[in-house]
């Protein structure tokens, strides 16, 4: 895999059981790229090693005033120095390939499970660990992956420069092939008190990122009761514990670099002195001292992987831990068997009545159902039941007496649609937002229709220089040029053209005005004829037109009915539709009611 070939068409099915299991599968799925890198390493580590033997090669000749033997020696370190230069550049590419392309592999994983979980994730993980996971995890987990394979090729050099060191002068090689095992595993013992500062570090971040994303998520709330100066204390407190831990972290780091340093400075010592001794009573000659001594001071190169290895390790196992909790999780619900129609085709999706068991909600088949509810953060939990994606474990929602959470997820998705308060638009032309998996029953033209968006589009040309078709016209960023009621009536376009089983709305029309909304009733009505619609309002506009009215409080239905029965018969319902307070009267006159329903069919003959 090349980085010009990303994404991957299918990530694969990751190894969550545990943080190792996880780095091991993201190894093995890569090994044709860890192959490549190792063999370029070898190159590069191999062509280094092999420099000291050129330059002791030249010295000895130079003592022995040999010129063809200098020749040669030059001509073999021009030789070295090109498998060098060559080796190291290919070395760096295979191993930033392999970093970005493992860190894309995670990244595709995460986001093909927030999309499997929905809102069940945020619910399940704290929104600051996903952030942190998607992140920075990330990139830890990719530099343990791309790592490896220097580090192999690293161990395979210096055991191939003792062996040679053994061979060519057996004396001095095994000083070096016992002191090298001593020089390489000396900070194993200091290892784990450093990958547990480590861990303490990435804890306390997590915790600041998800006090900090919590914060972020919060901040109108907590600017309205005056809680800033209070949270943003919290946060400083939290980011000077990680610095504190990320300081003692760094303190153990360092004092493995300060031993990765003295300890081959130590055989460096021990190798020239007893090399003296030698070269003294003639037992070698200058020119094998002088091999011994550069190859033992290049041997400190390849000994740098071994505490990188360490260090990318010990950072990336919380990750690599983190990043498998996540995707882990399942959807709350048992899978459920795949149903197979004859011949092995996919069912299709249930149809029917749909029922929600926690509240006794019933949105009867082919019918415009409006849910009214007294708290306006209960209309969002219960269009995500709704949809399949429930706030809180309990009852599965059931339609045509089938649960949501037994269905095959892209098949619950297809069966039931969920347009939220705040829908997103996303940046590009009308056409290709409205390019959406549809039934094919509802065209474009007729859901814009519809959603009453006729000025949406004349400000779609109007803002467009080089688009004289509406559809080609290009829309900002969240929709940022449009104004709020416009993008909500894009946003349901969007959700009338994919023409689901169930189409779930919730305030789909507060941001625009009463004649407008009006007609956006009856367009909706008109287009949804058939199938089965629940909207979530508590506008008089939207009630008077659906086929069933029901009152919802405390996560009960209370009443149902048409709005007029209701209005006239319901006072809890009167109290949340004409916005009563507790100051108010609970209750209207019969004159009263009267001029409220008049009012009424005076804007329904208007529009």
């Amino acid at each position: 895999m090349q980085i010009h070939d990303l994404p991957y068409p299918d990530p694969g099915v990751p190894d969550a059981r545990s943080g190792p299991r996880f780095l091991w599968w993201l190894w093995r799925n890569q090994l044709g790229g860890q192959l490549k890198a190792l063999a370029w390493g070898l190159l590069h580590f191999v062509a280094v090693s092999a420099l000291p033997f050129c330059v002791g090669l030249a010295v000895q000749a130079v003592v022995d005033r040999s010129g063809h033997r200098l020749a040669l020696t030059g001509a073999l370190m021009l030789l070295c120095g090109t498998a060098v230069a060559v080796g190291d550049t290919f070395l760096h590419r295979a191993a930033v390939t392999n970093w970005i392309t493992a860190a894309a592999r995670v990244q595709q994983l995460l986001a093909r499970k927030a999309a499997e979980l929905g809102s069940a994730l945020t619910r399940r993980v704290a929104a600051g660990e996903v952030v942190a996971v998607s992140t920075g995890d990330v990139e830890k987990i990719g530099w343990f992956v791309e790592a490896v394979s220097r580090f192999t090729a690293a161990a395979v050099t210096v055991v191939v420069v003792c062996v040679g060191l053994f061979v060519y002068q057996p004396a001095l090689g095994t000083v070096v092939a016992a002191g090298l095992p001593v020089v390489a595993l000396a900070v194993l013992p200091l290892l784990p008190r450093a990958t547990r500062r480590a861990d303490v570090q990435r804890e306390k971040a997590g915790r600041a990122t998800e006090l900090a994303s919590d914060t972020v998520a919060g901040l109108r709330v907590l600017r309205g009761i005056g809680g800033e100066e209070l949270f943003l204390d919290r946060y400083r407190h939290a980011s000077q514990e990680v610095r504190h831990a990320a300081v003692r972290s760094a303190r153990m780091w360092s004092l493995i670099s300060a031993v990765q340093v003295l300890l081959p400075g130590l055989l460096l010592i021990a190798v020239v002195w007893y090399g003296v001794h030698l070269v003294r009573e003639g037992r070698i000659a200058v020119g094998e001292l002088v091999t011994v001594y550069s190859s033992v001071m290049v041997l400190s190169y390849p000994l740098q992987h071994f505490e990188e290895i360490a260090m990318s390790y010990s950072f990336s196992r919380p990750s690599a831990k983190r990043a498998a909790r996540v995707l882990s999780l399942e959807r709350s619900a048992a899978r459920g068997d795949v149903r197979e129609a004859a011949g092995g085709d996919r069912a299709e999706a249930p149809r029917g009545d749909l029922y929600d068991p926690a509240t006794g909600l019933t949105a009867p088949a082919g019918r415009l159902t409006a849910v009214v509810c007294g708290d306006p953060d209960a209309d969002g939990r219960l269009a995500e039941r709704l949809g399949g994606h429930p706030t809180e474990p309990g009852r599965s929602v059931l339609l045509g007496g089938t649960a949501l959470d037994e269905l095959p997820l892209d098949l619950a998705r297809t069966a039931v649609l969920v347009q939220d308060k705040d829908p997103v638009l996303l940046s590009g032309t009308l056409r290709e937002l409205l390019d959406v998996p549809a039934s094919g029953a509802v065209t474009a033209a007729d859901a814009l229709a519809a959603a009453r968006c006729e000025d949406v589009l004349d400000a779609l040309v109007q803002g467009s220089l080089d688009a004289a078709d509406p559809m080609d016209a290009r829309i900002t960023e969240r929709g940022r040029s449009l104004s709020g009621g416009q993008r909500q009536r894009l946003a349901l376009a969007r959700s009338l053209v994919t023409d689901p089983e169930v189409l779930v709305l919730d305030e789909p029309t507060s941001a625009v005005d009463s004649h407008t909304e009006a007609r956006i009733a009856d367009g909706l009505r008109r287009l949804r004829s058939g199938r089965t619609t629940v909207v979530f309002t508590s506008s008089p506009l939207l009630l008077d037109r659906a086929d069933r009215v029901v009152l919802v409080l405390e996560d009960e239905v209370m009443a149902t009915g048409t709005h007029r029965e209701l209005f006239e018969n319901e006072p809890r319902y009167r109290a949340v539709v004409t916005r009563e307070t507790e100051t108010e009267p609970a209750t209207a006159d019969e004159d009263a009611l009267l001029d409220a329903l008049g009012e009424l069919a005076e804007i329904e003959e208007s529009a």
